[in-house]
């Protein structure tokens, strides 16, 4: 187990009011937990900003299967990318609505790009991008 340090934090009243009220309604059981949570979100997001770091992400679509050739294009762009896209889930939403989810490693760049194409396809009606980390560098 790694060692863990104490340390203070200094805030205004309402800031830690405010501060408290999130972590009840989230379910933490400490502030400790939630101040985790709070530097590996902030670490994460400062890896995704430097362009060349190995990243994960899902890219989440929504679109209609009916508008002509939508699907393959969006096929044929997770293959022309196959050495990035790890897997794939579709999902019937109804009679003419279509989620998918791609989950995509590579560098920051590579990945955004990637989601972008996706996203940007004609005919996509939301799309959206979740970056995380593979977890190497908060273990």
């Amino acid at each position: 187990m790694s060692e863990l340090v104490r340390f203070g934090v200094s805030m205004e009243a309402k800031l830690l009011r405010q501060f408290d009220a999130l972590i009840g309604r989230k379910g933490y059981g400490n502030r400790s937990e939630a101040v985790r949570d709070l530097v590996r979100n902030t670490l994460v997001e400062d890896r995704w900003g430097r362009e060349d770091e190995t990243v994960v992400g899902t890219v989440t679509i929504v679109y209609d299967h009916h508008t002509r050739e939508l699907a393959e294009k969006l096929t044929e762009h997770q293959h022309s990318h196959h050495h990035a896209v790890i897997s794939a889930l579709h999902v019937h939403l109804d009679a003419h609505n279509c989620l998918e989810v791609v989950v995509v490693k590579g560098t920051a760049g590579e990945v955004r790009r990637i989601a972008d194409e996706l996203i940007g396809t004609k005919g996509v009606v939301h799309g959206k991008l979740v970056s995380t980390t593979t977890g190497q560098e908060l273990a």
